[in-house]
């Protein structure tokens, strides 16, 4: 899981949404509290990097990891953009292909 956080956070940073959309599932979903909707399939994803990540110049740094078990960790995330500095709280589920099924976001 550590590995795949990584790539997604060096993607995401790069503003490389093609890059960060082969980590996904097609079937995958974003559901973030702090932005008060769910991101349905890579369609949605695409939406989501593009409006969050990309449209606010935002930069995200690892802070910690905790795996809950094979398929599912929670991750701390430093992030900085033109919206200022927050740090948010994933909650990531992995398919048995090891790719994103599901993101639970929200901020501290």
């Amino acid at each position: 899981m550590q590995k795949l956080v990584e790539s997604f956070i060096t993607t995401a940073n790069a503003f490389d949404v093609e890059g960060a959309l082969s980590l996904f599932a097609a079937d995958t979903v974003i559901d973030d509290v702090s932005v008060g909707d769910a991101f349905v399939g890579r369609d949605g994803v695409r939406h989501y990097l593009e409006r969050f990540f990309v449209g606010y110049n935002t930069s995200s740094k690892l802070l910690s990891i905790k795996e809950l078990d094979g398929f599912q960790s929670q991750v701390r995330l430093d992030f900085n953009g033109d919206f200022g500095h927050e740090i948010g709280i994933l909650k990531i589920a992995i398919n048995p292909d090891g790719l994103i099924e599901r993101i639970d976001a929200d901020l501290e």
